[in-house]
Formats: C-alpha cells, structure tokens, sequence
C-alpha cells in the first residue's frame, strides 16, 4: 500500500477512536476477514470501527479502492417530468434517477424514452473524492414516453436492472446472478420483439454490476449470446445508442467479464485429464443457442456461434497458442454447428504457410519466444475472442476516412494488459473487399487496425511488406500491443444521420397530432357542408364543375375518415398483436387507394383549369368526360394499389420499432411506400405545380391589360383564385414531400396546417363566398329577409330604368 493509503487508513481509524467507537467485537471481525478489499475500504470510510485482523490485508490494498468507494455512486434522486400516454396527454409524474456509477450517465426508475428511443439521462459526476448528479438548471422540463407495446423488451429490462439495483435478486448470490442473465438472453431471443437504443444502454448498466461481484464462469455463455443479439439488431439502434457511449461500455465490461474467467475453465489442474462432459453444459448450450466446446484437458474452452466466439486456451497442456478459423471443411478442421470451421495452432506455427490455406478467414498464435518471455512476466492464458463484424464498434464521427472489411478478432492476455510485448504477435485477417469489392476503396489508408473506444486507428500495427491492399485475400499484420483488431479498407464512408433533426421529438409529436386532428375535423365539417349545399340545391349540383368537386370531396371524405376514426395507432397495434394480419393489410390499401384517388382528382381538375384559363379558344371537351374522368380517378389507383398489395403485403404492417414507440399505422413502409405513395403523388404534385405556374401567369397577363380604375379589384381576385388553386390543387403536399425527405421539421408543420384544411378551404370558396350559394342559404334560412332583398333590389333597378328614360328625352 502507498503512504497516501496508508494516512487515509490511519486518518480513518483514528477519527472512530476519536468519536468513541473504538471497540469491535468478534462478529465484526468474521465478517469482514473474507471481504474483497474494496468492500473493506469502504468500511473504513463508512463505519467509526474497524476490525484489527483486516488491517494486515488494508494495507497492501491499492489507495484507488477507497476512491472507488467514495466516489463510485450518485444515489437516488428525485426528479419530475411528463409523460405522454395513450391519449397523447401530458401524465405529470414523479420519478426518480437510478443510482449510477462515477462518469456513467444515469437513466430513470420508470422508464422514460424520447421520440427516437433514447432513454433520458444524466450525468453522474466525479468531484474530489465523492461523486454527484450533474445540475438541471439549465435543461428543458422534460416530455417522454410512457406507454410501451408488448413488442418492446424495454419494460422488462428497465425492471431487471431495478431489481439487482433495489437487492430483490440478491447481488452476492450466484444463483440470482444467473437467473438475471437467463432472463435477459430469453428476452434477447424474442426475435419479435423490438430492441430500441435505451436497451443497449440498459445492457451496459446490468453488466457493470455482475462485474462489481464474483465473476461466475457459468454466466459466460448468456452474456455472448446476449451480445451477439445486440450484434443482429438494426444498425441505426446501435447508432443512437453510441450517442451515449452504449456501445463502448457494454463491449467493454463484456470483454472485462470474458477476460476474468480463463482459471475457471481451463485450470493447470485440468491439463491431461479427460473428464466427461457435465450435464449442464449441453442444457446451457441449448438455452443461449451457442456451441459449447469443453476440452480443458487440451488446454481449450470455446463457446462458438455464428456472430460472436470466445476461445480460452492454456498453452500449459498441449503447447496450443491460437486458433484459425475457416470457411469450408478440411481433415484436419473441426466443424462448429454455426457453419464455419476451426482448427488449434501450435507455437511453431509458420505464418506464410498459415496465410496460403484455403478458405482461411482469420487466425492468431502466439510463437514459441515471445510465450517464453510472456510466460517470465506472468502469462498463464489466452483469450480469443471472435466477432462476426462490427456492429459493437459504433463510430460516431459523420465522416470516415476508413472501415472494416474483415472480422474483428479480440486478442486479451491476463497478466499483460496495457504493456508492450517483447516480440511481435502475428495475426492473420481476411480481406473482404477482395470477395466483394468497394467502388469507394482506395490504397491509401488501408491496413490493420485496432478499436481505441472512438475510432479504428494503426499506430503500432505493421502489415506484411509487398502485400496489395485491395487485391490479397489475407493480410498478414504484426502487434506488440493487445486489443481488439480488423483489416481496414480506405475511403470516404458517412455515417447515418440520425440527430434530434431527423427524428420528431414528443412533443412535436403531440403539436403535430393535436394539428392534423383539428384540421381534419374541420375539413370534415366543410366536405360535409358541400355536400349538404349540392343536395339542397338542384341548380348548383346540376353543373358540371360541382360534378367534379363533388368526386373530389368523396375522395377527401374517406381518406380523413380512415385516418382520425379507422386506421389509428391504437387499432393497428390490437391488430397486429392479435395476428390479424389480413385486416390491416385491407386498411392500409384503402388508406392507400383512397389518397391515390384524391390525388388523380386534382389533377383532372388541374387539367380543366389549364383549359380554362390558358387555352381559351378552341377548347371542346368530349361527351360525358366527367365519367370518363370518373372512370380513370376510381380505376386507375385500384390498380397501384393492388399490386403492392399482392407484391408485398408485409409492407402495411407496422414494423416493431414503431409499435415500441406509438407511431405504427397499417400503411404502406419501404418500396411500398416509395414506389405505391411518394412517387406517384410526386410526380402530380410537380404536374399540378407546373400547371399553377402557367394559370397564374396567364392570369397576370390579363390583369395586366386590365384598365386603371378596376386593378385593384382584379388584383384581389388574382389573390384569391391562387389561394384557391393552391389547396385546389393539393400544393400544400409539397410540404409533406419536403417532410419525407427528411428536410426538417419546419415542414411538418406546414403540412399539417395546410393539407389537413383542404376541405374546410374549399367549403369556404365554394359556398361561403360564392354569392348564389351564399345567397341560396340565406333564402333557406331567412326567407323573409331574402324577400325584403328582393324587393328592395326591383325598386332600386325601376329607379334606375326610370332616371335613364328621363335622361333620354329630348329637350322641348
């Protein structure tokens, strides 16, 4: 022990024996004689009495335990929010923060996500010797949300990790300790259920505390699978799970947990003793869904699948230093059940020999020297881990200059972490770019590489001399460093974006929601208001023009009624989880088919606009061209939306990210949606567009020829045929395509006020401020003041025939 323990020990001590506390009985002294140092500093620091027998072990500890100890944790801390639930009301709610190690960020009791499935955090600080929350002055109240569907583990997970946090599952009992590991690899098997970037998180934090306790070589085979899950899950979850360093901090106590255990499973003891294979292993095996390979009496323990494998080996037994892994069989392989093979290499291995066999995929051992001089300084065991790709190895940076095109292989020696090895370790890697080659690769930058927790980096990693980069497929690099390494292909490469820009936040969500409703209703209000105009008076509905907007107000009719009454959120989600897979497959065509007609509809009357305001002359359109018309609006989106339907039904289904997270409606997602939606709506958005353009400039040129005394006048009729024809029209839609593509959510907001008013806008040109109309409901109404207009209307034009008769007769 340093002589800064020491006094701190001694400092300790003294102030119990100062407060009067001196005294310590036998219990006290049992039940500390057995403690790990750690747990003894903390008493130290915590109790005015210390047991004497304990003071031998204290002072060979290391100062840093009793740092450990102060500092380790922020307790829990109250704290209030919103939640956003089922009726997208904000829920006030007291919660609390989780108690959260020294530099980690913390997350809440009750599980409380962003729009984008990041869970909300805060930062557990180190000041001096003690720890504590960052402050909350400065952030904003916080809005999250609270209701989760049954196909999210995050619920389950969040309640796990409370459970080892609160002590229900007793933190010093191995068998409580398994159980939790059981439950979250069983979790991480559903594969239909959603895993969001809180979950990767919450891993994270469960694996720091299993690291806090004996580590237990039983738990080693659900924690690789639990890995190896998160490895499979979609690569935008582990993106925005980086944001928080989730995916740093778990392969970091994943490899600290694999690199405690090589003692227990191959032990010196065990060298030369064939011993038969436990019962357990073959059920452990089945239940994590890995292959087991116990021969310690060789000196080698594996745990193999086809995304993650950990290989402990003691050269002690059988001279055994490494592995190679192989993508096709040969006598001398052992074939694993994840379809790839293995063989054992030896310390007199030959590299070049090594690098020429066929079908090598990746491979490492340690040469005769160099574990002769390992061995002087402590070296017992290897650890090879394997990991099928990088999906654990998140970087954030926007912009790469280099990736990897290789399996990472993880190469750990206990005894040796953080110094320089005395010779050159070989590693051998395949260069996928050489299977399946990069338009972006290029020479520059290319070569092995190791992960330091932020990026890929080469400093003291040498590659093989005359080797072509782009064009051999194995590479052969040289370390004398330990870590994780890759083969890495040069280039330009861009990481997803996936920032608070892209992805709506809550309470957006709920400003948007709350918009699209009022104005759907209100445009409800008006389609049903044309509709009672044209039934009440013959003469208006009788004309052509009213035939074709009462076609394009049915159409505008069902698309709102299926999106505010049918094909909600919450009625999609009981479909989906009750299998019906059928009938959301049937609303989300209608949705389809119905905003596909409203679509055709504005662009037939783009179409007689054009006729009627820029080709005037000669202008005859053709017998019954309203059912024509009618034919070809009705008809011709039926057909796009059946062959989606029959090409990819699976595409209305909401997917299990937006079940998680209150977003999924039955409507069409992927190709789908790009090639069933977007595309066709683009292309008669720009259509009508183009055709707005062109009437209003026709329009200005008339105007502009116009006399003097009227401009004013016709400039106001200017104005409001072009507020008219834009809503009309359905411009307002180029909003929604500008939302789409991801522009920002300014535009979402726009669509929102505009698309969904549609309806209540053209009720208010077409009868409100249409003078027959208007005067038509004004006669419904009031029929006796319509007679008083009447009436006063025929004096004042006998009045004027009068005066004009006066003035023409001649002078006598």
């Amino acid at each position: 022990m340093n002589v800064l323990g020491y006094l701190l020990v001694a400092l300790t001590i003294s102030a119990g024996r100062a407060y009067g506390n001196s005294d310590s009985d036998d219990s006290d002294e049992s039940q500390w004689e057995d403690c790990p140092v750690e747990q003894q500093l903390c008493s130290l620091a915590s109790r005015n009495n210390t047991p004497v027998r304990c003071l031998e072990k204290l002072f060979r500890a290391d100062i840093a335990g009793l740092v450990y100890c102060n500092a380790q944790h922020c307790e829990p801390e109250t704290f209030k929010h919103d939640y956003i639930v089922r009726n997208h009301d904000q829920s006030p709610h007291v919660n609390s923060w989780k108690r959260t190690r020294a530099g980690e960020v913390g997350t809440l009791h009750d599980v409380c996500l962003l729009r984008n499935g990041l869970p909300v955090t805060r930062k557990c600080e180190v000041w001096g010797m003690r720890a504590r929350w960052e402050s909350l002055d400065q952030r904003p109240y916080v809005v999250c949300m609270r209701r989760f569907r049954e196909r999210s583990i995050s619920v389950e997970l969040n309640n796990l990790h409370d459970d080892m946090l609160e002590g229900r599952r007793r933190a010093n009992s191995t068998q409580e300790r398994r159980r939790t590991t059981a439950m979250m690899r069983d979790m991480f098997r559903q594969h239909d259920k959603a895993l969001l970037p809180a979950d990767v998180h919450v891993v994270g934090q469960v694996f720091g505390e299993l690291l806090e306790h004996e580590k237990d070589a039983a738990l080693s085979a659900d924690l690789i699978s639990i890995c190896r899950e998160i490895m499979f899950s979609d690569a935008q979850v582990l993106q925005l799970s980086a944001q928080l360093n989730a995916t740093n901090s778990l392969l970091n106590k994943f490899e600290d947990y694999m690199d405690a255990l090589p003692q227990q499973l191959v032990p010196r003891e065990r060298c030369g003793k064939v011993v038969a294979h436990a019962a357990g292993d073959a059920g452990e095996a089945a239940a994590s869904g890995m292959e087991i390979l116990n021969n310690a009496n060789l000196g080698v323990h594996a745990m193999l699948s086809s995304n993650l494998s950990v290989f402990y080996v003691n050269p002690e037994c059988e001279r055994i230093t490494g592995i190679a892994i192989y993508s096709a069989a040969a006598p001398d392989r052992k074939q694993a059940v994840s379809q790839f093979w293995f063989r054992f290499l030896y310390a007199n291995e030959n590299v070049e020999k090594l690098r020429r066999e066929q079908d090598l995929e990746t491979a490492t051992y340690v040469p005769e020297q160099l574990w002769k001089q390992l061995k002087q300084r402590g070296a017992t065991y290897l650890i090879l881990k394997i990991y099928g790709h990088d999906g654990l190895f998140v970087e954030t940076a926007p912009q790469r200059s280099r990736r990897p095109r290789s399996k990472v292989l993880s190469i750990s020696i206990p005894g040796c972490e953080g110094t320089q090895l005395p010779q050159p370790l070989p590693f051998l890697l395949r260069n996928e770019n050489h299977r399946q080659p990069d338009t972006r690769a290029v020479n520059a930058g290319c070569g092995c590489g190791y992960w330091n927790y932020q990026t890929w980096v080469s400093d003291g990693i040498t590659t093989s001399s005359g080797t072509d980069m782009l064009r051999d497929p194995i590479v052969v690099c040289q370390t004398r460093h330990l870590t994780q390494f890759s083969y890495l292909v040069g280039g330009s490469y861009r990481s997803n974006d996936l920032g608070d820009e892209v992805l709506v936040t809550p309470i957006n969500e709920r400003v948007l929601d709350i918009i699209s409703i009022v104005g759907c209703c209100l445009s409800l209000f008006g389609v049903l208001g044309i509709f009672l105009t044209a039934l009440l008076f013959k003469s208006w509905r009788s004309q052509a023009s009213t035939k074709v907007l009462m076609h394009l107000c049915l159409a505008m009719m069902l698309q709102m009624v299926l999106f505010v009454f049918i094909n909600t959120d919450d009625i999609s989600e009981q479909l989906v989880v009750h299998g019906d897979n059928v009938r959301c497959v049937l609303l989300g065509a209608a949705m389809q088919y119905t905003i596909l007609v409203l679509f055709c509809w504005m662009l037939i009357i783009a179409f007689l606009q054009f006729q009627r305001y820029v080709t005037v002359i000669g202008v005859e359109r053709p017998r019954r061209y309203i059912l024509k018309a009618a034919l070809v609006a009705w008809l011709l989106p039926l057909l796009a939306t059946l062959l989606v339907a029959c090409i990819d039904p699976e595409s209305y289904v909401p997917t299990a990210e937006q079940l998680a997270t209150d977003t999924g409606i039955c409507y069409p997602s992927g190709y789908g949606l790009t090639f069933g939606i977007v595309l066709p709506v683009t292309l008669i958005t720009v259509a009508n567009l183009v055709i707005f353009a062109y009437v209003f400039y026709s329009i200005s040129h008339s105007l502009s020829q116009s006399i003097q005394r009227a401009e004013r006048k016709l400039v106001h009729k200017q104005i409001r045929l072009s507020v008219l024809l834009f809503f009309l029209l359905g411009l307002s839609w180029i909003f929604g395509i500008f939302a789409y593509m991801q522009a920002g959510v300014a535009f979402s907001y726009l669509f929102c006020l505009t698309a969904t008013l549609q309806g209540f806008v053209l009720f208010i040109y077409f009868v409100l401020l249409d003078e027959v109309n208007r005067r038509a409901w004004i006669g419904l109404l009031c029929p006796t003041k319509m007679k008083m207009d009447v009436q006063k209307r025929t004096t004042e034009l006998q009045s004027m025939t009068t005066s004009s008769t006066n003035y023409s007769r001649p002078v006598q």
